[in-house]
């Protein structure tokens, strides 16, 4: 016979807390992350009526390998301080051309201006509601 185990945990539960995380917060968070470090078209695509998926993408890119690292590095770094969430997946973090940071509820890329151009995620889902983030600097 079988044996299966209940899990302890759900797989989507925040791990400090049983309060489900507020999307908007997360995005709040997130774009001041990506703003720190100068990061490039920040772009908010609301995809909740379009997929499943997730809630919303957060896409932006930089100028540099080291830059992207920068940039993620801030993204996951707030969201554990200030919101007590952990990135459910990462991508790219070797190559640093293409990072995806999966919060389940959102979903932040963070490329390089060259594949941002080449894979347009903005008009993969040219459906989605979206907000284009202005930094005060600009």
């Amino acid at each position: 016979m079988t044996d299966i185990k209940q899990q302890s945990k759900q797989q989507f539960e925040n791990a400090y807390s049983d309060e489900v995380p507020d999307s908007q917060e997360m995005v709040e968070v997130i774009t001041e992350a990506l703003l720190s470090r100068k990061g490039k078209d920040i772009t908010l695509l609301d995809v909740s009526e379009l997929t499943t998926l997730t809630d919303y993408f957060v896409v932006c890119h930089g100028t540099s390998d080291v830059q992207i690292k920068a940039l993620a590095d801030a993204v996951e770094e707030d969201m554990l301080e200030k919101i007590g969430e952990k990135a459910w997946k990462k991508e790219g973090l070797q190559g640093r051309s293409w990072v995806i940071l999966d919060f389940v509820n959102i979903v932040v890329h963070i490329m390089s201006k060259e594949k941002r151009d080449f894979y347009g995620i903005e008009r993969m889902w040219n459906d989605a509601k979206v907000t284009h983030i202005k930094n005060e600097d600009q």
